[in-house]
């Protein structure tokens, strides 16, 4: 039965593979019925992933090179080209059923972008969209990348913000595609650090409010089999 309540389970450092596989538990829970909605809120060790159209010539290094970097490559079923996630940056992959809403996935990702946007300015960044281009921008560079998978209604992956990442990382690839754009972060921006848990709040709340949900936080007892612990 749909529901208008949304899990949030903060996970903290989690390997991405493992993440993946908890958001297909959770997407068939979801897509049966049997929870409602979910926003998993966390941060990955560096990595590199490529969407289901994304050009391998967009990794700037051979393959075994990126495993010297300490970091390590997948292709996965997300919309969008290649993008980096690593430490300090707050990944949030909602799992929910669109057929609540009555949207579709372009529906779905500019409420993301604008639950992003609104967030950014609780943190007093002033950003925006790009013409054109998915995510959220701050002039010509993006802050946040968004890839989603839609399968019978149902979310996955979702969205990166950077909010104090090691932005050298993404010197290894053309981001998203876009050789005529940069990445930014939220430090970068203020000239300041913001902490990961403020950042955090102020997506959860946006998130809430653009999507209409009731957010509770996962107690122990709550947390589904098999995640990360």
């Amino acid at each position: 039965m749909m529901t208008d309540s949304c899990t949030v389970l903060r996970l903290g450092l989690v390997d991405y593979l493992e993440a993946w596989e908890l958001q297909k538990r959770l997407a068939r829970e979801v897509g049966e019925g049997r929870s409602g909605g979910w926003l998993l809120l966390l941060e990955h060790p560096p990595t590199y992933t490529l969407g289901v159209r994304a050009r391998e010539e967009h990794l700037l290094l051979a393959r075994e090179s990126f495993g010297r970097l300490g970091a390590k490559v997948y292709r996965v079923d997300r919309g969008g080209d290649v993008t980096y996630h690593g430490p300090g940056q707050l990944v949030g992959y909602p799992i929910l059923n669109l057929k609540r809403w009555g949207g579709g996935p372009l529906w779905y990702v500019r409420t993301l972008e604008s639950a992003l946007i609104e967030a950014l300015a609780a943190l007093s960044v002033k950003a925006g969209r790009v013409e054109g281009r998915t995510g959220v921008w701050v002039g010509n560079e993006k802050i946040a990348a968004i890839g989603v998978h839609v399968s019978r209604g149902v979310t996955t992956h979702g969205f990166a913000l950077n909010v104090d990442p090691d932005l050298a990382y993404f010197r290894h690839i053309v981001p998203c595609g876009l050789a005529d754009a940069g990445v930014t972060s939220v430090r970068r921006v203020l000239g300041r650090p913001v902490r990961m848990d403020e950042a955090a709040e102020a997506v959860v709340s946006a998130f809430a409010s653009r999507f209409g949900l009731s957010i509770t936080e996962a107690e122990p007892g709550r947390v589904p089999a098999g995640a990360p612990s």
